[in-house]
């Protein structure tokens, strides 16, 4: 809940003081996908998970929420998916690759050790963090609540998209 700082201003002699309640703990999880389809727009698909640190609570994204992102993905999208995937621990355990292969449609990559210019998820997340700087929110829901309004601007934002994937350097055209 400790707020990414940036700079701004104010009059001189006034500092700016961002007050923060710092009480109970709350985590907003984030997975999501850019997809892109020659002759379509490019799309962002998300989903959210709110930890709110009691017991019992799911902790983050396991291979069966992936795997609801993959099939509702496929759903939409209509048609086959290639993946190409960062090496998040979670992506490369045995429980996602039993889910992945019971997927016929679906095609995994993955990316090489460190190489988050090559992910165009990393491009949302870094316009993501920038959006939340000074933001010093109640609670998670009111966090969660800023998250998902910001990430649903970004939906509608093709051209944004489209230079996310622009910069990993993939060409989408068959040869």
């Amino acid at each position: 809940m400790r707020p990414p700082k940036a700079t701004t201003w104010a009059p001189r002699g006034r500092t700016p003081i961002v007050a923060v309640t710092g009480k109970g703990y709350g985590r907003v999880c984030l997975a999501g996908l850019v997809c892109a389809k020659p002759g379509q727009r490019t799309r962002l698909m998300y989903r959210t998970l709110i930890r709110r640190g009691r017991p019992g609570e799911v902790k983050g994204f396991g291979p069966r929420q992936l795997a609801a992102l993959l099939d509702a993905a496929h759903q939409q999208l209509g048609g086959p998916i290639v993946l190409v995937w960062d090496n998040d621990r979670r992506h490369l355990s045995a429980a996602m690759r039993a889910a992945i292969t019971a997927r016929p449609w679906l095609t995994v990559f993955q990316l090489p050790s460190y190489a988050p210019e090559l992910n165009p998820a990393e491009g949302v997340w870094s316009v993501l963090k920038r959006g939340l700087a000074n933001l010093a929110p109640r609670d998670t829901d009111e966090l969660a609540a800023v998250v998902k309004t910001k990430l649903k601007r970004m939906q509608y934002r093709h051209g944004l998209l489209d230079g996310f994937i622009a910069q990993t350097g993939f060409v989408l055209e068959p040869p």
